[in-house]
């Protein structure tokens, strides 16, 4: 790292959700905050649900984000590595946004080496014990087939379908509830990973609650919140990592 950068990671901008008027207002807050880090920044990692839904059909893409992925294609043509993960929102990425912004796209949890720290980074969905039924469901989003037989449906239709499933997946959610540190199943989950191969941070989206919680004396999980309600975000300076809150 240059001693003079930064790593920036925030997740679940959920765009376009819960309407165009208030996704609208939450896109130009982001890309306030995109404008903020660009000076200092060394890389962005964007963590999942950076979407309420995406789906890329061969010719067309959900409409709107004009604004946020003009910014990353700003931010990435100056030379500012970006980071794009999949999240449970918007799994359906494929090429459209690696070929327009010069990004990968991850779709599982990868590590990395920043500093002499050792960093573990996904979405978050799917992880730990419990949720069984999330986990057939994403396995079945995850098909190929079923993305070529939804490919099928005319995007008027297939994404009025998508956006009303992604709603009542919110509203049927209770992410904001804290369980305590030994029900948090993501905590769980990295306390397994420990138990096989060491780690200084465990950075999550996906539970929409900004955490930071120790796992043990060195190693430390951070969930990154979400633009819904929170505006939070993580940045690792070289020593240490920080979980913050943009404020226009």
């Amino acid at each position: 790292m240059n001693p003079n950068k930064k790593i920036y990671f925030a997740s679940d901008f959920h765009l376009g959700a819960p309407n165009y008027e208030k996704s609208l207002q939450r896109e130009k807050l982001i890309v306030q905050w995109l404008d903020s880090i660009k000076a200092d920044a060394e890389e962005i990692y964007l963590l999942g649900d950076l979407f309420d839904f995406w789906f890329e059909y061969k010719t067309t893409i959900p409409k709107g984000f004009v604004r946020f992925l003009g910014k990353l294609a700003e931010l990435s043509d100056s030379g500012i590595p970006i980071h794009i993960f999949t999240g449970n929102h918007d799994m359906w990425m494929k090429d459209y946004l690696k070929q327009e912004l010069n990004v990968p796209i991850y779709y599982e949890p990868i590590t990395k080496i920043f500093k002499g720290k050792k960093f573990y980074l996904g979405h978050g969905d799917g992880l730990g014990p419990g949720d069984n039924g999330y986990k057939i469901i994403k396995k079945i989003f995850a098909n190929p087939l079923c993305q070529w037989m939804f490919a099928r449906i005319h995007p008027n239709l297939g994404m009025s379908i998508a956006n009303t499933w992604s709603k009542h997946s919110r509203d049927n959610g209770d992410d904001e509830v804290f369980r305590g540190v030994k029900n948090e199943w993501l905590a769980q989950y990295c306390n397994e990973i420990l138990q096989k191969e060491y780690f200084d941070y465990f950075i999550f989206g996906h539970r929409h609650l900004p955490l930071e919680i120790k796992l043990n004396d060195k190693s430390t999980y951070v969930n990154l919140g979400d633009w819904l309600s929170y505006f939070t975000y993580a940045v690792f300076d070289g020593e240490k990592l920080e979980l913050k809150k943009f404020v226009s």
